[in-house]
């Protein structure tokens, strides 16, 4: 049985290792990792007894704009509807804000979020400065 929590129980290697298990950049930087997740206002995390399967990160200002930053399920996990657990739960506790934003890195990836009642920004586009050389 998965269960979901808000409480940031994580430790630094358990969350270094869902990250690295999809194979994304961040978890190359686990103290950065760590200390930002920690620093955010909502880590919503799944777990499968007492591993780590999944993580949903959301940044807001309060009122306004929440941004989804971070969704992930660890290879094991995946298709369990974990991801989207996740995301109710994100849509819920930000329902009274103006809006609820994802930026997509991976196009493959944007069935799943229209799935999840997004719509796509036809005048929109991503921008970002990527700093890789920061250690």
């Amino acid at each position: 049985m998965i269960t979901y929590t808000e409480e940031k129980i994580f430790t630094k290697k358990q969350v270094e290792e869902l990250f690295l298990s999809v194979d994304w950049l961040s978890g190359r930087y686990p103290d950065r990792l760590f200390k930002a997740l920690l620093a955010s206002e909502t880590v919503i995390t799944a777990w499968d007894g007492d591993e780590l399967v999944g993580l949903c990160r959301v940044l807001d200002d309060t009122s306004m704009m929440a941004y989804i930053n971070y969704v992930l399920v660890r290879p094991s996990h995946q298709g369990s509807k974990i991801a989207s657990r996740m995301l109710s739960i994100v849509k819920d506790k930000y329902k009274d804000y103006l809006y609820i934003e994802v930026m997509l890195e991976d196009r493959t990836k944007v069935p799943f979020y229209e799935k999840n009642g997004f719509k796509v920004m036809e005048d929109g586009k991503g921008m970002l400065i990527r700093n890789l050389e920061i250690k």
